[in-house]
């Protein structure tokens, strides 16, 4: 717990760095235009699609009925975007997520490395293309998941906790592979998570639920069209940060660890009560003393 605390408060500190919030601004840039493109292209048929999908429904036409009876039927202009807004968020979380893995993690670790762990031996475990088929392994595996629950959000509880746990696991398995490729090894690497599977699943999903916070500003970018243009760039820098923080929690955490296992392992691996020898000892000759018969007449030199 004391390693977990203490490697949230430096992630958290580490994000008020200049060099953090320059490097948040380049998936930032990518991802804005990419949103852009498709919602110029896309944006209006996807909310006609969905709007004539709402009228074709009876039941939700009886909820229109009652909710203009309640006197909140301006609420039906809101549901077509809200809905296309909730079900793009969870695909521009994944992007946000890889593009921060591959533009961001590598220069966040070399960041915490250079200044918390400089003698920290470099083992490169992994590889670039090895984290690049890993993280889209895990990716096309989340995306998966996320498509599978689609109909188990309609179960009001179960909206709140599938999507943060899908993200929380992919962001464990991208962001431990990421931080620990540099510097660990494959065996030291498997054995962090065998060690700390839990507690970094754990704040993967805490970081997944952090994730999830900026849909509100998303989702008030398509209730004020107005203000669209600047709360949906907004939204996604927010997630570029949340990330950030993600991977240099992970990193602050993992190198810790990391370092613990390699002094533990020292020390299992020096020998006990034996003193060591002196280089002199290692480069002269032991010299045995002659042995000398009593009845012989010979003297030793003196």
């Amino acid at each position: 717990m004391k390693l977990l605390l203490d490697s949230f408060w430096r992630a958290a500190a580490y994000c008020m760095h200049h060099r953090v919030i320059a490097l948040s601004f380049l998936p930032l840039l990518i991802l804005v235009a990419l949103s852009l493109g498709l919602g110029y292209f896309y944006w209006e048929p996807a909310l006609d699609m969905v709007r004539g999908m709402l009228d074709a429904s009876e039941w939700v036409a009886r909820i229109w009925t009652w909710l203009e009876s309640a006197g909140v039927g301006q609420l039906k202009v809101a549901l077509a975007p809200l809905l296309v807004i909730f079900a793009v968020t969870p695909f521009i979380v994944v992007l946000s997520l890889l593009a921060v893995a591959m533009m961001m993690t590598p220069a966040l670790v070399a960041l915490v490395s250079e200044r918390r762990f400089p003698q920290l031996e470099k083992k490169k475990g992994g590889t670039f293309i090895g984290g690049l088929f890993w993280s889209l392994g895990s990716i096309l595996l989340a995306l998966v998941a996320l498509v599978v629950s689609i109909p188990l959000w309609l179960v009001p509880p179960l909206i709140l906790v599938l999507p943060p746990l899908i993200w929380g696991w992919l962001t464990y398995r991208v962001m431990s592979y990421d931080t620990l490729a540099l510097h660990a090894s494959k065996e030291e690497r498997r054995e962090i998570y065998r060690r700390h599977r839990m507690t970094l699943l754990g704040m993967g999903v805490l970081t997944g639920y952090l994730g999830a916070a900026p849909s509100l500003v998303w989702a008030s970018g398509a209730l004020f069209a107005a203000a669209f243009v600047v709360l949906v760039p907004l939204a996604i820098w927010i997630y570029t940060l949340v990330f950030a923080f993600s991977s240099l929690w992970f990193a602050h955490y993992v190198l810790s660890a990391l370092e613990a296992l390699r002094a533990e392992t020292a020390v299992q691996v020096a020998p006990v009560g034996v003193p060591a020898a002196t280089p002199m000892e290692i480069l002269e000759p032991v010299q045995q003393k002659p042995t000398y018969d009593a009845g012989s007449s010979y003297l030793p030199p003196p």
